[in-house]
């Protein structure tokens, strides 16, 4: 099988690991400038633009934080050793890119901050949305996802070209002191305006369970946000429009 062919989306992908939430990103990192729309723009946070480097990974070059091409950088190494094939085809369409997600006006693309990459095979981009994912892309999603990196093809709109530090390893790079000048404690994850994934997707669910009715597209816009709030003022819960813990708990999550 070429490494190119659609394959279905693998059972069990992504073990363990969420994409990166939006309050992670910004309470460690800042906003990667102060507006967004669907182009790629330059990013403009004085704390952040620093961090941004070029690197050569191997096959290629790519513009992303730091810690995020060093890690990628070992991710690439090991493809090389254990998937030869699909290392000679590797590409990429870009790491980073401040925009919002494609379809979207709320979610900001971890792209904003260069802690995801899009990769192409033999120059061919996997097509977003179709539940299908080139062969090279499942045969090295494992090796991404043993080093902390999310999956593309587990988001409610499938998008098996994209890789992104998980949530997880955001946070365990905080551990490690990587983040200079960042808070030295983090909130535990919670579900925020700007999120996407399967997680949101859920709650999105069980909001229409109890009569809000929104499209469970897995994109916490406006809409999730409010029916967020309109479920937390009525349970007597802090109308903030964050899923934490107690949140949670409430809606049964």
């Amino acid at each position: 099988m070429a490494i190119t062919d659609l394959i279905p989306i693998p059972a069990g992908i992504n073990p363990g690991l969420n994409a990166a939430r939006q309050l992670t990103m910004k309470s460690l990192l800042g906003s990667p400038r102060g507006s967004f729309n669907q182009d790629c723009q330059p990013v403009t946070n004085p704390v952040l633009k620093p961090m941004i480097k070029m690197v050569d990974v191997g096959p290629f070059r790519v513009t992303g934080l730091e810690p995020a091409t060093t890690s990628l950088k070992e991710v690439i190494g090991e493809i090389r050793v254990e998937q030869p094939d699909v290392f000679a085809g590797l590409g990429t369409a870009g790491m980073l890119c401040a925009r919002f997600v494609r379809g979207s006006t709320t979610a900001i693309s971890n792209h904003s901050w260069g802690t995801a990459i899009d990769l192409t095979l033999n120059g061919v981009l996997d097509q977003r949305g179709n539940n299908r994912a080139q062969e090279g892309l499942a045969r090295i999603a494992p090796i991404f996802n043993r080093h902390g990196w999310y999956w593309g093809a587990g988001f409610p709109t499938e998008d098996a070209m994209h890789f992104e530090l998980s949530d997880q390893k955001i946070r365990e790079l905080h551990a490690d002191g990587v983040f200079a000048g960042a808070p030295p404690t983090l909130a535990e994850p919670a579900l925020s305006i700007g999120d996407r994934g399967q997680q949101v997707k859920r709650l999105q669910q069980k909001l229409n369970e109890l009569g809000a009715n929104l499209t469970t597209d897995g994109i916490f816009g406006a809409g999730t946000h409010a029916a967020v709030v309109a479920f937390q003022a009525r349970n007597g819960l802090t109308p903030d429009g964050i899923v934490g813990r107690r949140t949670r708990e409430a809606l049964g999550l």
